[in-house]
């Protein structure tokens, strides 16, 4: 039975109320942040340092054959090495600039290929076709004694 307040006749159950109204909603709350945080943390990509690399030994001049491409590892970033016919060092950011997909050397097209959306470079980089909206980003080669040395000079 309710109390009824003798001087002002209101009744009593709706301080009790309004307790167990913020109790409930406060475990609601609480429920929900102790179910979304942990899903969010999952779906947000962990935060990783970029490595500075100042430039990469590619191996010995003859170690890669005349008219094929190599990918390495600059640092954290792919880059794709090419050795055209005439024996000269080319390379390029290998992710390509549509989704950000490797992308490699085709011998029989002469051309950097991405096979993701059929996105195609020259070999100075340059988008040719496909939906590559830009070219590859260049890197430097270096020859010093039989040594190759990719290299980024740091703008």
């Amino acid at each position: 039975m309710a109390k009824i307040d003798e001087k002002s006749g209101e009744s009593q159950i709706k301080p009790r109320r309004d307790f167990v109204n913020i109790l409930l909603g406060g475990s609601v709350a609480a429920f929900i942040g102790a179910i979304g945080y942990p899903i969010y943390s999952y779906l947000e990509p962990p935060k990783v340092e970029e490595v500075k690399v100042s430039n990469v030994k590619l191996g010995k001049v003859n170690d890669m054959e005349k008219d094929s491409g190599k990918i390495v590892k600059f640092g954290n970033k792919p880059v794709i090495v090419i050795r055209t016919i005439n024996g000269e060092y080319k390379a390029f950011t290998a992710t390509c600039t549509h989704l950000d997909c490797i992308v490699q050397y085709k011998k029989e097209y002469g051309q950097i290929y991405c096979a993701c959306h059929n996105g195609r470079y020259d070999l100075n980089g340059k988008n040719v076709s496909g939906p590559p909206p830009a070219p590859l980003e260049r890197y430097n080669v270096s020859i010093k004694g039989d040594e190759v040395i990719i290299f980024k000079e740091v703008s």
